[in-house]
């Protein structure tokens, strides 16, 4: 397996210096490729099948945040194992499509703290008034498990020199996000509300609303911060604004159809996304399904 690496701000002699030296380190070929960007010497950025997950390593141990894959958790092990000699891991899980998940990814067995959002927990199953469920088919066959530590508003790390701040938000793509902020690092990482690869999800039987997914990323489009999607490349603040905005013209179009008096599929046959779907389209949402997600939103008022 290939690890391509990268850092943020070497010059390009460097980089490819670096990314050259990567490419000759291999791994067995059951694992996926484990992309790698560097944000700052002690935090990483890992490229997985399910997504991307923020890592904060140090003498304290590391700290992981986002969506890891199962078949990753082996191979990042690895590689915080050369960056850190403390054994400590803590580990949350960002909320997802539950049908797709992958509990701890592993995690849990080798030691971790693991969590996750209470809500985001109890949809893949995980105890409720002290009964335990048993594991859902797709844990067992992956060998993982759910997390067993829950939070509902704040969750609060201090380690490695930077204080990591996860706040439950206003629902946007759910009633389960949360928006974390590494202090030191400038990094913001916002689930699936920026999911990197395209048009959001608006889980509205789960709580998510259009205008908490707006709300939620005003504030943080400043170039000056890092961006991590929920896959895809990380990016900056202005590359997060490009998103926002895009989110906004066609909110705007939309309302424009619905106070024009149009229906959902005459919304849906303007293409009001048209001049995005180049570079959002392609995403795991469809560009019509994201118009229908608005128009939906719209009506209700939210």
């Amino acid at each position: 397996m290939n690890i391509f690496l990268r850092y943020v701000g070497l010059n390009k002699p460097a980089l490819t210096a670096l990314v050259l030296a990567s490419m000759f380190a291999t791994f067995g070929s059951a694992q996926e490729t484990l992309g790698i960007t560097e944000i700052t010497p002690n935090v990483v950025v890992f490229a997985t099948r399910a997504g991307n997950v923020i890592a904060l390593v140090g003498p304290d141990g590391a700290l992981l945040i986002g969506t890891p894959s199962a078949d990753s958790t082996e191979r990042i092990s690895d590689e915080l194992a050369k960056r850190t000699k403390s054994p400590v891991r803590y580990v949350v899980i960002a909320p997802g499509n539950p049908a797709q998940s992958e509990g701890d990814a592993g995690w849990g067995r080798r030691g971790a703290f693991v969590a996750m959002q209470e809500k985001a927990l109890e949809r893949i199953g995980g105890h409720v008034m002290g009964a335990s469920p048993p594991l859902p088919e797709r844990f067992v066959k992956l060998g993982v498990d759910r997390p067993h530590v829950a939070f509902s508003e704040v969750l609060t790390f201090d380690l490695n020199g930077d204080a990591v701040h996860i706040v439950r938000q206003t629902p946007g793509y759910s009633d389960a996000d949360a928006l974390v902020h590494f202090h030191a690092a400038k990094l913001v990482y916002l689930g699936e509300v920026f999911p990197g690869d395209g048009y959001p999800a608006i889980d509205a039987e789960h709580g998510g609303t259009l205008d908490g997914l707006v709300k939620m990323i005003d504030g943080w489009t400043d170039p000056g911060f890092h961006v991590v999607p929920a896959r895809g490349e990380v990016t900056n603040g202005a590359g997060l604004k490009a998103f926002h905005d895009m989110v906004i013209a066609v909110r705007k179009r939309v309302q424009q159809s619905i106070d024009a008096g149009k229906t959902e599929s005459q919304v849906v046959a303007e293409h009001p996304t048209v001049e995005f779907d180049a570079k959002w389209g392609p995403g795991r949402v469809q560009p019509d399904t994201f118009v229908q997600e608005v128009y939906r939103s719209l009506k209700k008022g939210k």
